[in-house]
């Protein structure tokens, strides 16, 4: 009695479905059939497989009920998966639109317009026209180098390269001795290989003594044409009328502002950490003779980042197979030459 009872109950159940929830049912375990009739114990399943159980997932709302060789949430983490390769696919790069500049000629309109800071993007755009590089100008206009609102003068760092081999620059060094007596070095520094002209040491410098100095320093070659001072007041109208008699033209740098004269400045920093800082002065003989074997060293042997690792007084180069490296101290032992010689 109740075999039959739960027969009608099916059948009951069987005439109130759709034929279409009739059809799913049946394509889902069907479909399960033909994946377990592939005799592995763990079934496998196909890309297209997983698509087939997505698309009964959102069109089926039943499609649980017959599924039984993989849990729900398998499914749903396909979904989940599909959904990011379908979107990694739509956010593909795609190679549309204009054509690529050449990091070359990007290049070539930045160096134009850093050496040429009169030209515009239209003479720039003319330019690279009759070199064969066919562009828009409002492209040339957005490689270009970008520059402050303010004239087009050149900077004064510019100006010192540009007159390099016709400036000289004068300043005083201090060195306390031991007996707490402050001596002033006078220094004159050719801008062009770093020499230093001529240099001297007073105890009380006059403006006379200053302009003295200056004479000494060009006996009988010509001066370069500028002379590259501070506004200290011993370079007072005695010194300026010297200056004027052999041919320089004064440049006077801004009030407190040392970078202006870089070059003596330079120097007097690299005597001070490479040889007084390292000593104490008795007197005025004895800085005369140790600024002497220093200047020396720093014309002969020692190497500088702006000459290209060269001395001021060219160093020739030395190759293996002229002998074996000695190494010979200078300044009093403080550093050191090498040279290689036969042995």
């Amino acid at each position: 009695m109740v075999v039959w009872l739960v027969l009608i109950l099916r059948l009951a159940a069987a005439s109130l479905k759709s034929r279409r929830n009739v059809l799913l049912e049946n394509l889902a375990l069907r479909h399960q059939l033909l994946v377990l009739s592939q005799g592995s114990k763990r079934p496998r399943l196909t890309p297209l497989d997983r698509v087939l159980w997505v698309w009964l997932s959102h069109t089926w709302s039943r499609w649980q009920v017959p599924l039984r060789i993989f849990q729900p949430d398998t499914v749903t983490r396909w979904h989940r998966a599909g959904f990011r390769l379908f979107w990694r696919w739509k956010s593909r790069p795609r190679r549309v639109g204009r054509q690529a500049i050449a990091s070359d000629t990007i290049n070539l309109i930045r160096e134009m317009s850093g050496a040429n800071p009169l030209w515009g993007a239209p003479r720039i755009h003319g330019e690279l026209l009759k070199l064969g590089i066919t562009l828009a100008q409002r492209t040339v206009a957005k490689y270009m180098v970008r520059r402050s609102p303010c004239s087009p003068n050149q900077k004064w760092r510019t100006f010192l390269r540009n007159h390099l081999g016709q400036m000289v620059s004068v300043d005083f060094l201090t060195v306390p001795t031991l007996s707490f007596q402050v001596l002033y070095v006078f220094i004159v520094l050719c801008h062009q290989r770093r020499r230093v002209l001529h240099f001297n040491i007073v105890e009380s410098p006059s403006a006379s003594w200053t302009a003295q100095q200056l004479r000494e320093a060009f006996p009988f070659a010509s001066p370069p044409k500028y002379l590259l001072r501070d506004r200290d007041g011993i370079y007072g109208l005695e010194f300026q009328r010297r200056a004027k008699a052999l041919g320089l033209e004064e440049i006077r740098i801004a009030p407190r502002s040392p970078w202006q004269s870089p070059y003596v400045e330079r120097l007097i920093g690299s005597v001070r950490r490479e040889c007084l800082d390292h000593v104490i002065v008795l007197n005025q003989t004895h800085l005369h003779r140790l600024l002497t074997t220093y200047f020396a060293y720093y014309h002969r042997s020692r190497t500088h980042l702006s000459l290209d690792k060269d001395t001021p007084e060219r160093r020739a180069v030395q190759g293996p197979e002229e002998g074996k490296i000695v190494a010979f101290p200078q300044v009093g032992g403080l550093h050191h030459r090498y040279e290689r010689l036969a042995a």
